[in-house]
């Protein structure tokens, strides 16, 4: 029977509830830019189907190519709107107060304490990171995480799996002893399509979303005397994700598909 070695977790709306920052920032970004662009909340939600802030301007602001007939002119202006957005989001992160979601350092320091290997998967950039948690966790935060996958290593925006491919990889991991800690459909479509089974915590932009490839669906990891609600899948009688509810999670996603492949196998050989 296999045994839970890793949990990995996304960053941008799994860690913190940062999309909204995220959102501020992009409309501080486009003022500075003389663009007319708003993303209001509603807008934003549904941008968030695409991964990556730079594949976000560059898909909305299709009509820069009037503006830029040469497309390197375009993507230099977008690198540079990119740049300026993620800066002003640092210094909000840096100057603000954006704490940890419910749950999250709770769940990292049982991991820690239970010998389990932590992870980072994420679209977002190293310096996005390492603002958030830099505020938010000790100075040795890094020392916690085994392996930190970001959109600077792996060019490839989930929903790939190519990033969690990429911590797989380093970790040297068997995927059927994993778990991913994530909050999109993207991210969860990223996450299974490693093999990891997933937990999906939801926020303000996911939270009328739909994940049939999740193991447990839930509004935040939970806290003692604050538990999470729960979406979809059973979390039995437990209240928060915990260790004990993670090991579960991944003994069950690992049975289903062995059922699905004896299915599968004997399909092929009739």
């Amino acid at each position: 029977m296999k045994e839970l070695e890793a949990i990995v977790f996304d960053v941008d709306g799994t860690l913190a509830d940062t999309e909204e920052v995220h959102r501020q920032a992009f409309n501080r970004a486009f003022k500075e830019f003389e663009l007319d662009w708003n993303w209001t909340p509603k807008l934003y939600e549904e941008l968030l189907s695409i991964s990556g802030g730079r594949e976000r301007i560059t898909y909305y602001g299709a009509d820069l190519v009037e503006r830029f007939p040469h497309k390197d002119q375009l993507s230099h202006f977008i690198s540079e709107l990119h740049r300026v957005k993620t800066e002003m989001y640092a210094e909000r992160i840096r100057n603000g107060d954006l704490p940890l979601r419910p749950g999250v350092e709770r769940l990292l320091n049982e991991a820690r304490d239970s010998g389990l290997t932590l992870a980072i998967a994420t679209s977002s950039t190293f310096s996005n990171l390492k603002a958030l948690l830099d505020r938010n966790l000790p100075k040795n935060w890094m020392s916690w995480f085994s392996a930190i996958a970001t959109c600077d290593t792996v060019s490839y925006k989930k929903p790939s799996p190519a990033v969690y491919q990429s911590v797989i990889d380093i970790l040297e991991l068997d995927p059927a002893c994993g778990v991913a800690i994530e909050d999109t459909v993207n991210g969860c479509l990223a996450a299974t399509s490693a093999g990891l089974a997933t937990v999906i915590t939801t926020h303000f932009f996911t939270r009328n979303h739909h994940f049939p490839r999740a193991s447990l669906v839930v509004n935040n990891l939970g806290e003692v005397n604050h538990p999470f609600k729960t979406t979809a899948g059973d979390p039995g009688e437990c209240e928060i994700v915990d260790v004990a509810l993670l090991r579960r999670i991944m003994a069950e996603h690992n049975e289903q598909n062995t059922t699905q492949w004896d299915a599968t196998m004997r399909i092929a050989t009739a």
